[in-house]
């Protein structure tokens, strides 16, 4: 995952990220856990994987599990 500079100056991480920062229910952080995720399951069980990342909560399972990757299609131009 490579830093980029934002407008203002604000670092941000990675290039092209739109999987929500927190959880809508609990509010605990997922985006920190996704780069991981998404590389473990093309292997691995994805209950496993998220058992393994310390996501236990229903609501913070289906963020991970149920997001679709969809940046390449809103923003198909650079």
């Amino acid at each position: 995952m490579q830093r980029v500079q934002g407008q203002r100056g604000r670092s941000l991480i990675g290039d092209r990220v739109m999987i929500p920062v927190r959880c809508y229910t609990c509010g605990r952080i997922v985006s920190d856990v996704w780069d991981v995720y998404k590389e473990r399951i093309k292997q691995e069980d994805p209950g496993q994987v998220l058992d393994d990342l310390g996501v236990k909560r229903y609501c913070c399972r289906r963020m991970l599990l149920t997001h679709a990757e969809l940046i390449d299609e809103i923003a198909p131009y650079e």
